[in-house]
Order: C-alpha cells, then structure tokens, then sequence
C-alpha cells in the first residue's frame, strides 16, 4: 500500500509538471500578444522583435515587457511603454485584442502615440493597472461590464485649449483610487466638477500641471481624498480651499514668496512636504492653524526660516529640516516640540557644539536623531546619553574625532536599535562600554581610523546585532583567539580592510549561521577557500574573498547551494582546475568573479547550465583549450572576461542565448582564425575587446550592425584588407583600437560619440560597468584603464599598420577626443589644420609616416595635450612657436625631417626665411611642396656649375678624352646638319618654314 501512495505521488507530480509546462505560454495569449505585436509596429514598425513566433514560450520573450504567472502561466503584466516608433503616426488600437489575457492586472501603454482605440462589447474585468501617459487620448469612454481599475495614469496628456474630455467620464470606473494627471495644462477648468463622480478616489497627483485661481474649486467635495500632490506647478499656486477630510498634502518645488497659505479649512491635515520651495521669513507662520499636523518636511527652502511657525504644533511627531542652513535658536524652538518622535537635520551646517542649556537634548521621546554632514563637537557622544528613548542615532560625516568615550553618554543609550558613525575621524579601540547597547540591531563604524579585531569580541554581548560595517579601519588579529561564542547571529557582515595580515579566520565564524553577506575583501586570512562558510549559512548570497592571500584548490560545497548569488574570489593565490560540479553546486550564481588566480584546464561545461549568471570573469588564469560553446548557453549572460589566459582555436561562434549580452572580453589569448560571432541582439553590445590574438583575415562587416557599441578594441592581432565602412557609421562608438595589424587603405572619416555613458538599470548593470577593463596605449605608454573611468576615455589607435591616403580632416572636428595615434604607417599629404580643433587631446602621434607641408601653427592653443610627435615624416617649415605645451616638447618630438627647423631642432631656419604663414587656398603651392623654393634654386646653380668645372679640368689634363670629346661634338653637329637638310622640304608641307 505504502508503495503504491509513493508511485502515485510520483504520477501526480509529474503529470502537475507537465501541466505547468503547457502552461509556461497558452497558446490563446501567444497569438494575442503576435497580433498586439503587429498592431503597435503597424504599418512598417520593427519594435518587440524577441517577440518571436518561432519561440513557443511567450512568458520567456522579454521578461522586461512581459510578466507571467508562475503558477497558472497566464500573462498577468504587460509593459508596452514607448514601444511604438513616433514617427509612424497616431495608433488607433481595438480594446479586443487584450481579451484573452484573463488574469491581467497591469497594462502600461505610455507614450506611444495612441489616439483612439475600437470599442469593444467586453471589459478586462482582471485589470487594475492602466497607463496611458503622454499619448494623444482627449476621450475615454469605458467599456460595458464592471471595472475593477484602481490605478489609472494620464499624465502629460493635454495642453492648454485642446479639446480634452477625459475626465467626466472617469466615473465609469467606480472603484478608481488613485489618480495620476501630472504635467497637464487645466487652467479654465474646474477639477472638482469634472471628477465629482469619482467616490472612491484617494490620491489625486497633479504633479507639474498648469492650474489658475479656480482649478481647485469644489474638490475638497470628493469626501474620499486623502492625498493630494501640487508639486513644482507652473505659474500660480491656487487656492487650495476647504478639503475637510485631506490628510497628506504635497507643496514641493512651488514659489509661495509674498502669500501666506490659509490653510484654516485643512482640520485632518497630517503630512505636509515643502521641501524645495521658495518661501519669505512670514510663510511659516500660516502653519500655526495646523493643529493636527504629525510630519513636516522643510528639505532645501529657499529663503530664511523662522522658528516662530513651530510653536503652536504640539502634536507634530516627524520634522525634517535637512540641506539647510540653521543656527543654534532654532534649538530653542525644537525643545518646545515635545511630542517630537523623529528629527532630521543633515547637512544644515551647523558648527561646533550642540547646546545643551536649552532642553534640546531633553526630548524624551525623540526616537530618530540624524545629524549627518555637520560639524560636530566629540562632546555629543557624552551629552547625547539624556536622550534615553533614541532607537537611531546617525552622525556619519560629522568630523567627529578622537576616541568614543568609555563611560557614560552613549553607551547608556540601552533602547537604541541603530548606531551610524561612518566617515569620520574616530581612533582607539571599541570601548567595552558598547556591551551595555543591548538592543542595538545595526552597527556602522565604516572609514574610520578605529582598531577593530577580526573576532569582534567587544560585541559578544549583543545579542541582537545583526549587522555589523568596520570596513575602512584597522583590522587585526587578536592573539589569543578564544573559543567563545558570540550571542549574535549575524546577517550581514562587512570588514573590507587596508590589506592588513589577520591570520586564519577567527573561530567564531564557525558560530554563524544566519550570515545572508560577507565582505573580507584586502584582509589576509590565508589559507584554503572556507567552503565551510556556505555549507553552515544556508542564506548566504553574498561571499566577498577578494585579495585575502587564499590558495590551494578551490573547494566547493559538498551539497548544492541555491541562494549564494554572487562570489567574488579574484585576486588570491587559486591553483588546480575550476571544480566541474560547480554548475550543480551553486546554481543560482548571477555574478562569479574568478579572475587573477592560478586557475588551469578548461572551462567547465556546467558553468553554461547557470542560467540566472549575468557577470563572468575569469580573466587572468591560465585557463586553456578552446572557449566552451557552453558560455553561450547563458540565457542571462551580461558580461564576460575571458581575458589573459591561454585559450587556442577559434572564437565561439555563437551567443544566440545570451539576449542581455553587452560586454564581451576576450583578448589576450591564442585564439586564431576569422572573426566569425553571432549574438542574439547585436544591438545590446556595447564592449568588444578581441586584442592580442592572432586573429586573422578581414574585419567583419557584422560589426557595423553593432549599432550601441562604445568599444571596439582589434590591435595586436594580423587582421588585413580595409576598414570596412560600415564601421564609420558607428554613431555610439567612442574608443576604437586597430594598431598592429596588416590593415591597409584609405582612414575613413570617423564619428566618435560625446555621449554620456548609458543608463544603468539595476545593481547588475553597475557592476558589469564597473567590472570592465581594457589596455590602451596613450602617451606613448600602455595603460590599463578600468571602472567608470572607461565611459569618460575617447581615443583613436590606428598605428603600425599600412594605412595610406591623406589623413581625413573631418577627424580634426572631434572635439572630445583624449588620444589619436596614427603612427607607424604611409600616410601622405599634409597635417589636417582641423587638429587645432582637437581643444581635449591629450596625446598626438604622427611619426613614421611621409606627411609633408608645414606643421599648423594653431596647434600650440591645444593646451592639455602632454604628448606630440611628428617624428619621421618629410615636413618642411618652421616648428610650432615654443609657447604653452609646446615648450615641453623636445626635439625628438620632430626629428628626422629634413626639411623642418626652428626650435628645439638643431637646424636654424634661414634669416631670410619667412614665417611659416597658415596655409590657404592662394598659396597651397609655395607652402604644401616638397622643398623651399629659394633652396631649390640656389642648390640647382651650384651644382650646374661645378659640373661645367669638373668638365672643363677632366679635358684640360687628359689628352685621349681632349680628343674623344671634340669628335663627338664634330659629328654630332654633322649629324644635326643632315637631318636638317633631309627633313626640311616636308616640314614646309606643314607649314614650318
């Protein structure tokens, strides 16, 4: 019997999976979502193009714009906004076609142009969730059937005069909460008229709108509304009139200079944001009627504040005075305040000490205190022990120096929960003291200058820390390393020290079992990779070992590990091969960082079944065989290094998984062959790097469909033919390395990008930035430039190849350009005068070519350039005047051009040689030839007559070449004699005479 329950377990279960997977996708809201496709892209739009008919699972297209359910398979969220190219015109869309998805809750459709849709008979009874922002809609009719919308955006929708009517018929939704009508133009409207039949709503936003006096009338009728934004209007703040039952009023970014609110009739008002605005020394006072008020945030007025505003609000619970500028009275005010619960006064400069004579540190309830970025006395660590109900206490960047006090202040804060005394100047050991802070939960004591032990045996007591930042101080290893075991559980765990050696691992690390991340990056712990560490904190998802002097094999845990999503290893003393279970044993890694180890062998082929992996270094091992076709497997895969190891054979042809794929890192290694690469969005790829290979045949054409690509870096390699065209239209394309290699043909005319660095969409996205590196050679040394730097670094290498033609001047009209190296080829004509507009260069190479003509004399205004060199070319003409940068530059920045004098050469220009004017149109022929005119001629005279002596003394002293000579003068005027007489009669019959 027993038996048979098991085998039938096995049957349900299977046959559930298989149901499951049918419904990954139904093939009802597929077909739906093709049509949708085709109705947003009509008549000739190319946008949703992962959205395939050949990809049976729509739920796997893009999870950006498409959300599933994870049970059912039914799409529930559907993310259309912009998709719809503008210039394709108005879309009129039929409501039917989003029928068959029956559990859609949440449909945004902003910003693509619709301008009316098709009724449909039927209503998406499911949905909750409508945006419709920046379209063209002035008309809204709801469908038949109930509605159950709750959220519904129209911002940017209308402009002032424009046949608009939206709003009245908004009542057909009669469970509508909340309202979004930002950035709308509704002066000559009444607001409350036109939305009187919305009995349901709570929050309206009118964030950026166009109001006059009377857009608020009769509002405050909706009994329902709660919240109510007139943030940064434009023009007039309107009056805002009776809203009896309003309880959260948002002002910011309004000019209320020169009028006082009457906020008389808001009795229930609760919440009121005026950070931003622009307010006179009396505008507070109007705050005195608010007798119900509990949070008012003041962030960055502009005008002064007077306390007097404070007096009368007895019940007020949250004040936030932050980012501006205070003195001492306004504690005399905030002592008054004593229901206060929450006081926020960051970066409001105040300096020195904080007076304790005037009851401010007599809050008794005061539970929430941040004095960040102020000048704080090391007095408050004392003073601040009467504030005995704290929970959380900030003062990070407050300059705060010395040791923390060992006695009475703060360590007689028993109730406080959070502790943040980050970025200062604190020193010393931890007092013992901090055992008294039995609640405390979170402790910050990051870049300081503190002695932390590794142990961290001064908090034992605290048994309900659970995180703990000592990053940035001094970490050392205790002597004598206990076997005692801490009361805390720890969750999060950050001590990135300064490279200190701190022994093995303190034996307390064996005690945790709750850590969730760990950060011991620069700390030299030594020893075998803990992989007792994972195996003991089943929710660790973040291990940071970076530089801590780790060798031998890296060991992975012996059973599988499913939260651990990011490991960061690099930089140790790693040896053997890479496990090959490591696939199974830690699946759910999305970011594995492996590089500047001892690493061997190959990759293993189940790193390729991560699918949830999005950044991969393994650069810099010794790695080798071929790349395993299993990389490109990684459906997630955002960026791979591969760089620096010794991987043979040809690249990997295919990413066709990857759709995320942006950066790719493959130089330095032995790999031959074509460059032949397929991706799955080429449009995705933003770094290319196949550097020092021994790649061979042509650039591809492929890589002009590369159309975001920022950099493209092919040198060292033996790559020939010419630079493909398309590679010029590049528009994005900011650094671009091709030196050594057998390029040959004309330099095309190259547009480099001024654009900012792209937008980062989540944490991944950053760390795949700031993970990327690449060699560049630049003032004539190879640098390896890594992190945000790289988005600020534009350059040109195209040296030692066979280049030929003139340089194109179009180059000179790059403006932002830090480094331009054409050196090492055989370009001809002159230097483009278009340089002197190159005002951000920093390092300009020239030499090794067979440019001639002047140099341009308005080179010297390029005042950040550090590196010049013409060497090695046939210029003529004086140098540039030794002014600014140029009179840094030696002469071996022009050496080997014969033609060229002035200062720092050697070779003195002639006395009568003029200056070297700028070359124009009238007087390219003097200064564009090979030689100076004068020079030619006098050269030409003396050569003509030491030929004449050197014949006339030959004939004088030898008798035999006397004789010779003068017989053939003799005949050769006998011979022009005859074939005159001969020839003359038929030169007559052509008329010569």
């Amino acid at each position: 019997m027993g038996l048979f329950l098991q085998v039938l377990t096995v049957l349900v279960i299977t046959v559930s999976l298989q149901g499951w997977v049918a419904l990954g996708c139904l093939e009802e809201e597929r077909i739906a979502l093709l049509h949708l496709k085709d109705s947003l892209n009509y008549p000739n739009g190319t946008s949703l193009s992962s959205w395939r008919i050949a990809h049976p699972n729509c739920c796997e297209w893009d999870r950006e714009s498409i959300v599933c359910n994870s049970s059912t398979g039914r799409v529930t969220e559907l993310y259309l906004g912009g998709v719809r190219n503008q210039e394709m015109g108005d879309w009129y869309f039929n409501a039917s076609l989003f029928l068959p998805f029956q559990q859609l809750y949440y449909l945004s459709l902003w910003n693509n142009s619709i301008a009316g849709w098709v009724q449909n008979k039927e209503s998406l009874s499911s949905l909750e969730y409508l945006d419709l922002s920046g379209n063209n809609i002035n008309k809204l009719v709801a469908s038949r059937g109930p509605s159950n919308l709750r959220t519904l955006w129209l911002d940017n929708i209308t402009t002032y005069g424009s046949s608009f009517q939206l709003l009245q018929p908004l009542g057909a939704f009669p469970n509508l909460t909340t309202l979004y009508l930002e950035s709308n133009d509704f002066r000559g409207r009444i607001l409350g008229d036109e939305l009187q039949n919305l009995s349901s709503l709570k929050s309206l936003y009118l964030e950026g709108c166009s109001l006059d006096e009377h857009s608020l009338q009769s509002l405050g009728a909706l009994s329902s509304l709660e919240q109510l934004s007139l943030q940064t209007l434009n023009g007039t703040v309107p009056f805002i009139g009776s809203f009896p039952n309003l309880t959260t009023l948002y002002l910011e970014g309004n000019d209320f200079r020169g009028r006082i609110l009457e906020l008389q009739n808001l009795s229930s008002l609760e919440e009121l944001y005026l950070d931003g605005c622009s307010l006179d020394e009396h505008f507070l006072q109007s705050l005195e009627v608010l007798h119900s008020l509990k949070n008012l945030s003041l962030q960055e007025l502009n005008g002064t504040i007077l306390s007097k505003g404070f007096l009368d609000l007895k019940n007020l619970e949250y004040l936030d005075l932050s980012y501006n500028t205070l003195n001492n009275i306004i504690f005399q005010t905030i002592r008054t305040l004593t229901s206060l619960k929450t006081l926020i006064l960051e970066d409001c400069s105040l300096n020195g000490q904080i007076p304790t004579t005037q009851g401010f540190l007599n809050l008794k309830n005061l539970e929430y205190l941040d004095l960040s970025s102020n000048t704080l006395d090391n007095n408050i660590l004392q003073s601040i022990g009467t504030m005995t109900s704290l929970k959380t206490l900030i003062l990070k960047s407050c300059k705060l120096d010395g040791q923390i006090p060992t006695a009475q202040g703060l360590c007689d804060l028993n109730h406080l929960q959070d502790l943040n005394m980050r970025d200062n100047d604190l020193n010393g050991f931890l007092p013992p003291c901090l055992a008294n802070l039995t609640s405390l939960q979170q402790l910050d004591l990051s870049s300081n200058n503190l002695k932390i032990p590794m142990s961290l045996s001064p908090l034992y007591n605290l048994s309900k820390l659970k995180y703990f930042d000592g990053s940035g101080n001094e970490i050392f290893a205790e002597k004598d390393d206990h076997n005692l075991s801490p009361n805390f559980q720890l969750e999060l765990l950050y001590l990135r020290g300064r490279g200190q050696d701190a022994g093995a691992l303190p034996k307390f690390f064996y005690h945790q079992f709750s850590l969730q991340s760990l950060d011991l990056t620069n700390i030299q712990i030594k020893g075998e990779f803990p992989n007792w560490l994972i195996e003991n904190n089943t929710y660790l998802h973040q291990l940071y070992l970076e530089n801590c002097s780790l060798s031998g094999p890296f060991l992975l845990p012996k059973n599988s590990h499913v939260n651990l999503s990011f490991l960061s290893i690099s930089m140790n003393h790693f040896q053997g091969q890479i496990p090959s279970e490591i696939g199974a044993r830690l699946p759910g890694l999305a970011v594995l960082l492996m590089s500047d180890n001892g690493f061997s062998g190959s990759i293993p082929f189940s790193l390729g079944n991560i699918s949830s992996m999005q950044v991969l270094d393994l650069s810099n091992n010794n790695l080798q065989g071929q790349i395993s076709e299993g990389i490109g497997n990684m459906s997630s895969l955002e960026f791979l290094d591969l760089s620096g190891n010794n991987f043979s054979g040809r690249l990997p042809p295919r990413f066709d998984t990857s759709s995320n794929l942006r950066y790719v890192y493959l130089s330095r290694n032995k790999l031959q062959g074509p460059i032949t690469m397929e991706f799955y969005d080429p449009a995705e790829i933003v770094a290319l790097d196949l550097s020092h290979n021994n790649l061979t045949s042509t650039i591809p054409e492929w890589i002009g469909r590369l159309s975001n690509l920022r950099f493209l870096l092919l040198s060292y390699n033996n790559l020939e033919g010419e630079i493909p065209i398309q590679l010029s239209r590049l528009d994005q394309l900011s650094l671009i390395d091709l030196s050594h290699n057998h390029l040959s043909g004309n330099i095309l005319s190259w547009m480099i990008s001024t654009h900012p660095s792209p937008q980062l969409y989540n944490s991944y996205d950053s760390m795949s930035s700031s993970q990327q590196s690449f060699e560049f050679t630049t003032k004539n040394v190879s640098l390896s430039y890594r992190g945000d730097n790289i988005w600020y670094f534009i350059g040109i290498d195209f040296s030692c190849n066979n280049f030929t033609g003139k340089i194109p001047p179009q180059i000179g009209n790059l403006s932002m350009i830090k480094a331009l190296n054409l050196s090492h080829n055989s370009l001809t004509g002159p230097i483009p005068q278009t340089f002197s507009n190159l005002k951000e260069i920093e390092s300009l190479d020239l030499s090794y070519n067979k440019l001639d003509g002047e140099i341009p004399p308005r080179l010297t205004e390029l005042f950040s350039i550090e590196v010049f060199s013409v060497a090695h070319n046939n210029l003529s003409g004086k140098t540039p005047a030794r002014v600014a940068q140029f009179a840094t530059f030696e002469a071996s920045c022009y050496k080997d051009n014969p033609f060229l004098c002035g200062e720092p050469l050697p070779k003195i220009c002639g006395a009568t040689m003029p200056p070297s004017p700028t070359p124009t149109s009238t007087n390219n022929e003097d200064n564009g030839g090979f030689m100076d005119i004068e020079v030619f001629y006098v050269t030409f005279w003396v050569a003509y007559i030491m030929v004449l002596l050197v014949i006339g003394a030959v004939l004088h002293i030898n008798p035999y070449w006397r004789r010779a000579w003068f017989h053939f003068v003799e005949v050769s005027i006998n011979n022009c004699y005859y074939f005159l007489v001969d020839n003359l009669p038929i030169l007559s019959k052509f008329g010569f005479s």
